[in-house]
């Protein structure tokens, strides 16, 4: 690995103005792994979706030159028109099923159904938030031709587990098909780059509509409406009324990137040294002593107290993990912690325990002081003393703060377990507070 400490420096000094390319592009990058997939999770809905770009035929060679003669050269006849929505590429080295056996693409166009893909991944916030869409299509049009197969591409290595997935998906009360695909193999089929995605194939197995991120909610819709109408089955007497979109709390665009939402944060290596090394975004651990030459090195972190949004802060022994930074000891006081300033309506955090190990606590202070029962995410307790918590007891995400208003705040995340471990922190700034709460 190339040597990280002298581009520290340097990157740390130009970070505020890095920063800026927060407001018009997202974190997304095309993966060289699975392991390093980058995760387009635009906090905000995505744009309008268009139809797929035409595909271009292959290039004919350029005719040869004929010499001088009075022969007539004959007119090379121009290639056929390129098909209007390209035909969409099989399921690729999918792994386990749920809710369904096993399924071509190819069979659904066999029956004449039309299939909306959806790629997700279950501790993936804005995918989560498109879950009671996804459910109320499928009640409303599975018995009229729409089937819709949820791919479920992993971030991290525990949503790999197929019994994670499958208490995932009842949780969320999903009763459509979903199917692993742990290596990425379907993602790159679709060339997809972004959690979530959702590709709309119509009967003859051609995208008609693809959308990325959250939002158009209505407006796809109206889509599947249309090509299952096409594809010969009448929705006529179903219901075409969308449920409401949530809406963005207007603070969350604005032109300061220091008081704009929070991006997500990472806390594992390689995303981290991969933002360092990229010289095109910073960091998300704002301490120098992280960046060393290999993941999994316990170090002695000091928290420098003035904290900037959009940065993580540690206080206490830490181990870096490749996904994410792990309390490396046994406290009592709950004197180490990770720590940060946050912009937005909503926090939450993906936290895991270790395999075969007791379920941890973790305090949680909101501007050094118990969350409030007002501002608490449904994943909050108290205990006697009043202290808020959250009990790790699954790898999943965790709702942490939910307020009505758009705000800012301090977090802080403590245990005096060595399991605690977290691996990424989420944000939203929707008015009402997150509506994956009710997800």
């Amino acid at each position: 690995m190339p040597r990280i400490a002298p581009r520290l420096a340097a990157l740390f000094l130009v970070a505020a103005v890095a920063l800026i390319a927060l407001a018009c592009s997202s974190d997304a990058e095309e993966p060289d792994s699975p392991t390093a997939a980058p995760v387009a999770k635009s906090e905000s809905p995505a744009p309008t979706a268009t139809p797929p770009p035409v595909q271009q035929p292959t290039q004919a060679p350029a005719p040869t030159q004929a010499p001088p003669s009075p022969t007539a050269i004959p007119v090379p006849e121009p290639p056929p028109p390129a098909p209007r929505f390209p035909l969409a590429p099989e399921l690729t080295n999918t792994g386990g099923w749920i809710n369904s056996e096993p399924f071509t693409l190819a069979d659904m166009r066999d029956e004449g159904n039309v299939v909306l893909i959806d790629f997700w991944t279950y501790t993936c916030i804005n995918c989560i938030r498109t879950l009671p869409y996804l459910r109320e299509w499928h009640d409303k049009y599975a018995d009229n031709g729409l089937v819709i197969l949820g791919i479920h591409t992993p971030e991290f290595n525990f949503e790999k587990e197929y019994d994670n997935v499958v208490e995932a998906v009842a949780e969320f009360e999903l009763e459509y098909a979903v199917v692993q695909d742990n290596d990425f193999g379907t993602w790159r089929a679709f060339e997809n780059r972004y959690w979530p995605a959702k590709y709309l194939i119509d009967h003859n197995g051609h995208i008609r509509y693809y959308h990325f991120g959250e939002g158009a909610y209505e407006e796809t819709e109206q889509v599947i409406r249309e090509i299952l109408t096409e594809a010969g089955h009448d929705v006529s007497a179903v219901s075409s009324k969308t449920m409401p979109e949530p809406a963005i709390h207007e603070e969350a665009m604005g032109d300061s990137i220091e008081e704009g939402q929070t991006r997500e944060l990472y806390a594992g290596y390689e995303r981290n040294v991969g933002a360092l090394m990229s010289l095109m975004t910073p960091p998300y651990v704002m301490h120098e002593e992280y960046y060393t030459e290999h993941p999994n090195m316990e170090i002695l972190y000091e928290d420098p107290g003035d904290r900037r949004n959009h940065f993580l802060y540690l206080n206490g022994l830490w181990r870096n993990g490749e996904e994410s930074i792990i309390h490396a000891r046994e406290t009592m006081n709950y004197e180490d912690y990770i720590a940060l300033k946050f912009f937005g309506t909503s926090a939450n955090v993906v936290m895991s325990p270790p395999e075969s190990a007791e379920p941890y606590n973790v305090r949680v202070l909101l501007d050094e002081s118990p969350v409030p029962e007002a501002h608490a995410g449904k994943d909050i307790m108290y205990d006697d003393d009043g202290n808020s918590y959250v009990s790790v007891d699954e790898s999943r995400m965790y709702f942490l703060v939910d307020m009505d208003d758009f705000g800012s705040g301090e977090l802080r995340l403590t245990s005096n377990s060595p399991e605690f471990r977290v691996f990424a922190f989420t944000f939203g700034s929707y008015m009402g507070g997150d509506p994956a709460k009710d997800s």
